[in-house]
Parts: structure tokens; sequence; C-alpha cells
């Protein structure tokens, strides 16, 4: 019985990464899917869940898209290169989208905040959101519903 609950442990599939706060800090206005350029050990360490979205952003450069502060770690059983965890990292979307987000996002309050990397279809994918950042009085009525829910399910 041993061996086959660790063979279940080990073959759970790939990770989701998501970034808690970013709900929290920021109200979602629409949500888009793009793919990420990676280099080389970054996708197995993604894949078992050693990445960190807390601090990083998008921004348009140069008619492209780019994700930066994405921390990777290196994944521990690479040989010879091993990029930089910290670098940034070009985002893959369609080119009519990315003028769609570049305009939407020079709007007075909007920023591009990515929310989530998962798997789809053996690809990395991340999940951007166009989101306009929350005042202090919005966090505490999203942290009061989140307690009166709590509380519900609680009662049940």
């Amino acid at each position: 019985m041993g061996a086959k609950n660790s063979k279940k442990e080990q073959n759970k599939g790939p990770a989701t990464i998501q970034n808690r706060k970013a709900s929290f800090d920021y109200h979602f206005e629409e949500t888009f899917e793009a793919g990420i350029v990676l280099v080389g050990s970054e996708v197995k360490a993604i894949y078992n869940g050693r990445a960190n979205l807390t601090d990083a952003y998008c921004q348009v450069k140069e008619d492209e898209l780019f994700i930066f502060n994405l921390d990777i770690e290196p994944y521990e059983f690479t040989a010879a290169f091993q990029p930089d965890r910290r670098r940034s990292r070009k985002l893959l979307m369609h080119r009519a989208e990315i003028f769609q987000l570049q305009k939407k996002s020079e709007q007075k309050g909007l920023a591009l905040v990515p929310f989530k990397i998962y798997f789809k279809n053996g690809k990395a994918k991340v999940a951007i959101a166009l989101a306009r950042g929350k005042k202090n009085y919005d966090k505490r009525e999203s942290i009061k519903a989140k307690d009166e829910k709590r509380d519900l399910d609680r009662d049940r």
C-alpha cells in the first residue's frame, strides 16, 4: 500500500501557480490568456510549481507583451545552463489583442496583472487581468464578505 500512495503523489500533474494577493489588491475587469516563452529547465520548474507571481507585472514594449519580475526557481537537476530567475519573459498573444491591451492599460488606473500560470495542452499559459487597484475600503469590504461566507459555510 505504501508504494501506491507515494507513486500517486509523484504523478500529480502540473502545478497551477496563483497570485492570490492580486485578487485582493485589484478589481479584475477583463482576463486574457497568453503563452509564455521559456528557456530549457524553466518549463520543468513551473511544472513542479517552483515559481512565484507575487511581484510580477506585465507591460507592452515595442508592440510586444512582456512579463517582469516573475521568479522561477532554478530546476535542481539542470546540468549546464541556468537562466536568470527574474529575467523578463515574452508573452505570446495576437497582435490585435496586444494593441487592445495597450490601449486599455493606458487608461487611468488600469494595470496588467498576471494572476495565474497553468498548463493547457502541454503548454505553459499565463492568465493576465486588466485590473483596477482597490482602495482600502474596498479591501475591507472583501474581507467582510469572505468572513460572512465562511460563517455561513461553517453553520451548514
